[in-house]
């Protein structure tokens, strides 16, 4: 997004990162900036943060991404120039601009984050399912509450902007989704190992951790007395001691942080996504159907994607359909190949990042046009580290 922006416009970037690892991958941005600011934050400060919101109405989320340090940029930037856009990527991180009334702004929820909190309330135990209930109830009034204070919402698939709809704050609102860089994620003729299945995605973040943990306990054990020999990769940085207990299990391989997935994918016969709990679109489905590799999926990570089940992946719910599913593509070369051809047209056709960025360029359009502002516009965009 910041790489096409800066096509047509004068850009100026501030994000936090949470490690030096995150601070040296996203130095890349620089080369398409004006100005880029990184603000680093850590752990004991930001538990911190969070917890002294714990009594107020604030969520406690919003603690986490907060960054004196950043704030101050900010400020201090919007004091020396005039930008004509202010676009910001993420809900956490609008409070440090909420107060600007002078330039035109757009915020992008990406996700609505309150009801990814209020499911993980389903799936916590109590005391902790009562703390994620009360967080996502504060999100929700925030949520609703910043987005009054933007001239314009968007959010990243259908159903996400139908929950942004649904808040009736009188904003006008719009949607575009995720792309995938399909020059860089692309088929190759190597040969896939029809043992091996593959998971990808942080392996810190819980949805992606209870997924391989309810995966492992009850359908992993299926498909190995139908195939023995069944191996299992769960790709992802950062995987907590919990999750590198997995590898003890036959046929799973945890590899913690890798320098590129894209190896993983294209060894298996297909990946999985079998999330729970998923909000918004998943990466890891797109990425790996734009490079021919099949993908099994939760219906509700399913939702996310704009393509269909049975003709560009298949969706199952118990493990039962799953193990279908899963045998299936393994056991028929034919409905691989045919999956992996149309999977990767879809991508082609309805999530390259050509297609998305033209929907936010119409976004961008109608909100600079409201304010009269210039079509070749200085940006200032903020932002909160990768997601999943």
């Amino acid at each position: 997004m910041i790489r096409h922006f800066a096509r047509d416009h004068e850009v100026t970037v501030g994000s936090i990162v949470r490690s030096e690892v995150e601070a040296k991958e996203g130095a890349g941005l620089a080369d398409y900036c004006a100005s880029y600011k990184i603000a680093r934050v850590r752990n004991p400060v930001q538990v911190g943060r969070m917890v002294a919101r714990l009594p107020t109405p604030v969520p406690s989320s919003f603690g986490y991404f907060h960054s004196p340090e950043l704030a101050s940029w900010v400020r201090e930037r919007l004091a020396r120039e005039r930008f004509d856009l202010i676009f910001v990527h993420c809900s956490s991180v609008a409070p440090y601009v909420a107060a600007v009334r002078s330039v035109p702004k757009i915020l992008d929820f990406g996700d609505m984050d309150s009801q990814k909190w209020l499911e993980y309330a389903r799936y916590k135990r109590f005391p902790l399912s009562l703390g994620y209930a009360i967080e996502g109830r504060k999100l929700v009034r925030k949520e609703r509450r910043l987005a009054r204070k933007f001239d314009l919402c968007t959010a990243t698939t259908r159903g996400e902007w139908e929950t942004l709809e649904s808040y009736r704050t009188g904003v006008p609102s719009d949607w575009f989704p995720n792309g995938v860089d399909s020059g860089y994620f692309a088929p190759t003729e190597e040969p896939y190992d029809p043992n091996t299945i593959a998971f990808v995605g942080r392996m810190d973040y819980y949805p992606n951790q209870e997924s391989m943990f309810d995966f492992c306990q009850r359908t992993l054990p299926r498909l190995q007395s139908t195939r023995p020999s069944l191996k299992l990769l769960i790709v992802g940085a950062d995987p907590t001691p919990a999750v590198l207990r997995l590898a003890d299990l036959p046929g799973v391989t945890v590899t913690g942080s890798v320098p590129d997935v894209r190896p993983y994918l294209r060894r298996s016969a297909l990946m999985i996504a079998p999330l729970n709990i998923a909000r918004g679109t998943q990466n890891k489905i797109l990425e790996a159907m734009a490079m021919g590799v099949p993908v099994v999926t939760s219906r509700i990570a399913a939702a996310g994607v704009d393509a269909t089940d049975g003709q560009h992946f298949l969706a199952a719910s118990t493990p039962e359909e799953y193990v279908d599913a899963i045998m299936r593509v393994i056991d028929d070369p034919q409905l691989r190949q045919r999956l992996s051809i149309a999977g990767r047209e879809r991508m082609l056709t309805h999530h390259d990042w050509a297609r998305s960025m033209s929907r936010l360029d119409k976004i961008v359009e109608r909100c600079l046009s409201r304010h009269g502002s210039p079509a070749h516009a200085q940006l200032l965009a903020t932002s909160t580290p990768a997601g999943n």
